[in-house]
């Protein structure tokens, strides 16, 4: 196993440095310290094929200009706050406004446009990058100094741990997820429609024309939401669900999760045979199969387009500070909050 770093380019005057974690099975994953982005994660097949399965560029100058958030760290708050702004302690926040007159995945210059610092770390069992950012109090409009760290971990288990540790200076809000885009069929050779995802969830919050709650949760029984038993994309696309329809044709949905560290979501893709086992503590995951994705992107060859990649972005639920039925996202001051999610890999034989 082993962790290695090289300088990718340059911004603000800094060095953009992309780290490779490589471990015994050569799997491989690559993240620079822009974004804490996820720029390559390459995983075997049945077949022993070790190919690319996440979306993303193979030049740091894209994820600057267009970039869906491909592989990125989001906060402080992921998801959609209405109205861009909120009311803690009796003070009410106003913030940065970036879709229409809400704010979105932490605003414009989010954590996801952050340079941030970056260590690599090399133990027996496993290798990483610990990525660490200071967010001013006022950032993007929301109050307190904020100490972020995110650790990025590969074991021989061919598993990937993101672990998120927070504190704050104020009483704040904080809900920080990963926005990688994955495709189990290697090297985006074919769409994510016939991908399999299973989610033990059975409740989904709708959404309004916004795409934010509307503070209903919906049973997920006898709908394209019930992924219980797994279903495949294509099901979900071509359902015509109301819901569905809303957000493009797909999902952009946050599932409500029954239980924790414990296979809650499972992707796979019959025809490659890879298998994606998410576990995490996170009370629930956000599934968005790319139907927004804009066309006509490089993608290391591929050029993206509608359904090409799924993201499955463990979370709080969105504008929870909104909706008080909803688990909270306030952090108190002092406190730390800390939350992991596991990426297993693994392969079906037949």
């Amino acid at each position: 196993m082993k962790v290695t770093y090289e300088k990718w380019a340059g911004y603000n005057g800094k060095d953009v440095l992309l780290f490779t974690l490589i471990n015994d099975h050569d799997v491989e994953l690559s993240a620079m310290n822009y974004g804490c982005v996820v720029t390559r994660l390459c995983v075997p097949d049945r077949n022993g094929n070790i190919e690319n399965v996440v979306l993303g560029f193979d030049r740091f100058e894209p994820y600057v200009e267009n970039a869906p958030y491909f592989g990125a760290v989001i906060g402080r708050v992921a998801g959609r706050i209405q109205g861009a702004s909120f009311e803690l302690d009796d003070v009410t926040y106003r913030l940065a406004k970036n879709e229409n007159n809400n704010h979105l995945h932490g605003g414009p210059n989010g954590f996801h446009r952050v340079l941030w610092e970056a260590e690599p770390v090399q133990r027996d069992d496993v290798v990483g990058v610990v990525f660490s950012y200071t967010s001013p109090d006022g950032e993007e409009g929301y109050p307190g100094t904020v100490h972020v760290q995110v650790e990025y971990w590969l074991n021989n288990d061919n598993e990937w741990t993101v672990t998120y540790r927070v504190r704050s200076n104020k009483t704040t809000l904080i809900n920080l997820t990963n926005h990688t885009y994955f495709n189990l069929s290697g090297n985006g050779k074919r769409d994510i429609l016939d991908h399999m995802l299973t989610i033990q969830s059975s409740r989904v919050l709708e959404l309004n024309e916004e795409l934010i709650p509307t503070g209903r949760v919906l049973d997920v029984a006898g709908t394209p939401f019930d992924l219980r038993q797994g279903k495949t994309v294509r099901e979900a696309v071509e359902s015509g669900h109301p819901q569905i329809e809303l957000v493009g044709g797909g999902y952009d949905h946050p599932f409500w999760l029954d239980r924790h560290h414990d296979k809650e979501i499972v992707l796979s893709d019959p025809e490659s045979g890879r298998i994606l086992t998410v576990e995490t503590d996170e009370v629930g995951v956000v599934v968005y199969t790319s139907n927004q994705l804009p066309e006509g992107l490089d993608l290391g060859g591929v050029l993206s387009r509608k359904y090409l990649g799924i993201c499955l972005e463990t979370q709080g639920l969105p504008d929870a500070v909104h909706h008080p039925q909803f688990p909270s996202i306030v952090l108190l001051t002092g406190k730390e909050r800390v939350s992991t999610t596991v990426y297993r890999f693994g392969v079906r034989t037949s």
